[in-house]
């Protein structure tokens, strides 16, 4: 009669918990123990974690909200837009020497001459003023070399662009990555809550066994040890969950910004291309690629830069000026043009030029290079991608019968004929279950990120469900 008694208590108690389902992974409201800590939150706020801090409101923002925010925040783009300012500012003084110098000089001196002084047998002191002299110089032609180094300049100033687009990429692939991170840790973390409670509601009936002498002190034992174990768990996805958030804070570049829930959970966004479309794209759109180009470029211009090193400049200068023995006593001016030619050390230029070919021919090495490493990056991150996108209907059946055993050892457990070893194992393989089905997809979705930025442009993305092969298995 006892026994009959238990099974319909134990049965009740099911009943009224509820099954965790599969595919929407909801808690189980299975009855709460004293013992429990934390509380767990209600199924509406089970993706929300908030750390406490100054803000006085509570944000609600997706990925989409989180690349927003880096785009205008992250530290590295801001620096590496100033780089392109600064460069745009160094091509404009480049083309100056287009422009007229103006000078003034304004100045006294006491002279005495001492070759005259002996001559004439005295001193000859006098006083020399310029109350003002202005100059004005303008140069007309220096064969090409100033247009010469305003082309290093603008390619300089374009690699800079590129370096911005780059640098946009990697900042918008670290935060993809740590928001899917974040949102594996509040899903961990919920499975690490449902594991509390189940071995909570164990602990009761087994304590309840216990006291009608079905069961021994074991059991009980047993039942605390896997509730201890699963709070320890539970802390330690609490604390994954918080470092998550830091990770994700720090890529946006708002360390601070420590109160929001995410708007939504952890998805599989299926998408098709194949291997030779993306690095079609990554061709058109890596940053790297074009950025390899632009610095050959650059090392030819620079050959042509240095083989003028010998060609002189044409300017026009005049000047104006007032002053002598008194601050306004004389006024004078002169003008002219000259040929300037440079200081020719033959054995330097020639060397120079040389250093220069070299630095060319390098450079077409390195512009090589790249693009084999871009194309080698590309296939890593299309590879893992599909591996990724292979695993999750494998961890997804897993998660099926692991999902099956822990009912069957629940029920063999309820039955009398099971034991808490066996019903703690089959609990641990079903958490482990769907932990690797959350991490696959995590993993593949990072995948994806990483195929985004190994390719310079986002994939074009459709949210579908993991359909199984309907031959082979079913839904769970």
């Amino acid at each position: 009669m006892k026994k009959i008694t238990l099974l319909i208590f134990f049965v009740i108690l099911l009943f009224v918990s509820g099954t965790v389902n599969a595919e929407n992974f909801k808690n189980e409201k299975y009855p709460s123990s004293k013992d429990v800590e934390p509380i767990v939150s209600d199924k509406n706020s089970q993706s929300a974690f908030t750390i406490k801090g100054g803000i006085e409101s509570t944000y609600e923002v997706n990925l989409e909200d989180c690349v927003k925010y880096a785009l205008g925040n992250n530290p590295r783009i801001q620096a590496a837009m100033q780089d392109v300012f600064a460069s745009d500012s160094r091509l404009r003084q480049t083309w100056a020497s287009y422009f007229p110098q103006l000078s003034w000089q304004s100045g006294y001196s006491r002279i005495k001459q001492l070759q005259l002084s002996d001559v004439f047998r005295e001193n000859l002191i006098y006083n020399y003023w310029v109350l003002g002299q202005i100059s004005v110089s303008q140069m007309l032609y220096d064969f090409g070399v100033t247009r010469n180094q305003a082309t290093i300049r603008k390619l300089d100033n374009k690699g800079y662009g590129i370096i911005l687009t780059s640098t946009i990429n990697d900042v918008i692939c670290d935060v993809k990555n740590n928001y899917y991170n974040l949102q594996y840790s509040l899903e961990a973390k919920r499975v690490a809550e449902e594991s509390v409670l189940r071995y909570s509601a164990f602990y009761e009936q087994a304590k309840v066994y216990n006291s009608v002498g079905e069961r021994s002190k074991v059991d009980v034992t047993i039942a605390q040890v896997n509730l201890s174990n699963a709070k320890w768990l539970l802390i330690q996805a609490e604390h994954n969950v918080k470092i998550a958030m830091a990770k994700l804070n720090n890529s946006m570049g708002l360390p601070y910004f420590n109160k929001y829930i995410l708007n939504d959970g952890l998805k599989f966004n299926a998408c098709d291309i194949s291997l030779e479309k993306a690095i079609e794209i990554a061709q058109k759109s890596r940053p790297e690629f074009k950025l390899a180009e632009v610095k050959v470029e650059q090392a030819r211009q620079n050959v042509k830069l240095v083989q003028k090193s010998y060609f002189p400049q044409f300017t026009i200068e005049g000047q104006y000026q007032v002053g002598g023995k008194h601050p306004t006593s004389n006024t004078g001016y002169n003008f002219g043009g000259y040929l300037n030619f440079p200081t020719i050390n033959g054995m330097l230029i020639k060397n120079e030029i040389r250093e220069a070919r070299s630095l060319y021919s390098r450079q077409q090495a390195l512009a090589k290079s790249t693009k084999n490493n871009i194309y080698l990056e590309v296939q890593q991150a299309f590879y893992t991608l599909d591996e990724k996108k292979k695993q999750i209907p494998v961890a997804k059946l897993g998660m099926k019968h692991a999902k099956e055993n822990y009912e069957l050892s629940c029920g063999r457990y309820a039955a009398g004929v099971g034991n808490p070893v066996e019903l703690r194992d089959a609990q641990v393989q079903y958490s482990d279950a769907q932990l690797s089905y959350l991490r696959m997809i995590y993993e593949y979705n990072t995948a994806k990120s990483e195929l985004e930025k190994a390719m310079g442009r986002n994939l074009t993305e459709s949210e579908v469900e993991l359909e199984l092969p309907k031959k082979r298995f079913k839904r769970a």
